[in-house]
């Protein structure tokens, strides 16, 4: 396929290690990490295994088993000997996302790892989609597609899709219809739809383990994580909107109880990733902004606004519009309650590609 990655640089010591002696060269590994969703995961893959595949690359299916208690195990294996690519199983004892996800791209030596769930589906093409723009231009380090829901169930009044607040509980992800470049716009690829260049994993290392799902928790943020990384070696990344994937949103979902969980977590586990990396997009040093009750200060200021746009809201009709300022709430909850348990001071200087903890 030639993806190797000659904008990147001189290469540098891995922090994710590759499994060398795993014949033959493959262009693309798709890495699906599952836990106790064994019936969503045979969906996945047998929409994988009937997507349309224009056969221009050589792929692989790896699956890992975060510690899963069903029938995962044998949803892979009956479909491995008529599966029309290499599909691969391994175990992953040690709970965490962050840490399947690691386990998945050491096992792999494809130029590419693409990032999939187990609860979505898969477009037609989405594996050319998904390779195509690396194998054009050798200074992309990844690409990311679209997320589109599947409603397992009618959604409720409440919940609209013109309220951005609403988007990422259900796992929906959509920059539009024309492709960008994600650093010019201060946009990340969303993790369960995007392609990266082995060579970018190589020089910044996989996930962090601190962040990123545990068992049943919404701990998340592994993704910008890593993006807030790749930007710091100048990596570029394409948006393509005909990389499309789908999204189960099940009805356990569709309540306002999970809606206000997902956005508190959303708050803890970005004071996390405030403490990793306080430099932000905009190039404010949290560490030397003013703060106020462990608070930087003009965070405390967007918490007046969101309070007042919430008291707003309720003179409204809308009742997403109102649910939406209070998720912002929500947030901001959980970013106070994050940084008065963990003060944000300023970090020890590490080797930038220092081992990945997991």
């Amino acid at each position: 396929m030639g993806v190797a990655d000659r904008g990147m640089g001189r290469q540098v010591k891995a922090s994710v290690t590759v499994n060398r002696a795993t014949p033959p060269r493959l262009d693309a590994s798709v890495l699906i990490c599952t836990y106790n969703r064994a019936d969503r995961l045979a969906e996945m893959l047998d929409s994988l295994a009937v997507m349309r595949d224009s056969g221009r690359y050589r792929w692989e299916v790896i699956i890992v088993d975060n510690n899963s208690t069903d029938h995962t195990r044998q949803v892979v294996e009956s479909r491995q000997a008529t599966f029309p690519v290499p599909l691969r199983y391994l175990f992953e004892p040690r709970q965490g996302k962050s840490i399947a996800l690691n386990t998945g791209m050491n096992a792999s030596a494809a130029d590419v790892i693409v990032f999939t769930d187990d609860d979505q589906r898969v477009g037609d093409d989405w594996i050319d989609e998904a390779c195509g723009p690396l194998a054009r231009d050798p200074l992309l380090c990844y690409t990311g597609g679209p997320v589109w829901p599947i409603w397992d169930a009618p959604p409720p009044s409440w919940l609209s899709l013109d309220e951005p607040e609403m988007l990422g509980p259900i796992g929906m992800f959509d920059y539009g219809k024309e492709p960008f470049i994600f650093e010019e716009r201060h946009r990340s690829a969303g993790g369960g739809n995007m392609a990266v260049r082995r060579s970018l994993i190589e020089r910044i290392g996989g996930f962090n383990a601190e962040l990123g799902r545990t068992g049943d928790s919404l701990l998340g943020q592994e993704q910008a994580e890593f993006f807030y990384r790749s930007r710091e070696v100048g990596a570029r990344g394409l948006y393509v909107p005909t990389m499309d994937a789908y999204h189960h949103v099940p009805a356990s979902r569709m309540k306002k109880a999970y809606f206000r969980r997902w956005w508190y977590w959303r708050g803890v586990s970005r004071a996390r990733l405030d403490r990793m990396h306080p430099l932000t997009e905009d190039g404010i040093d949290l560490t030397s902004v003013s703060h106020i009750a462990g608070m930087p200060r003009f965070m405390l200021g967007d918490a007046l606004r969101w309070m007042v746009r919430w008291f707003s809201a309720l003179m409204q009709f809308s009742a997403a519009h109102r649910f939406g300022r209070e998720l912002m709430l929500c947030y901001l909850a959980g970013y106070l309650r994050e940084r008065r348990r963990h003060p944000l001071t300023r970090p020890e200087p590490q080797p930038r590609n220092a081992p990945l903890r997991t």
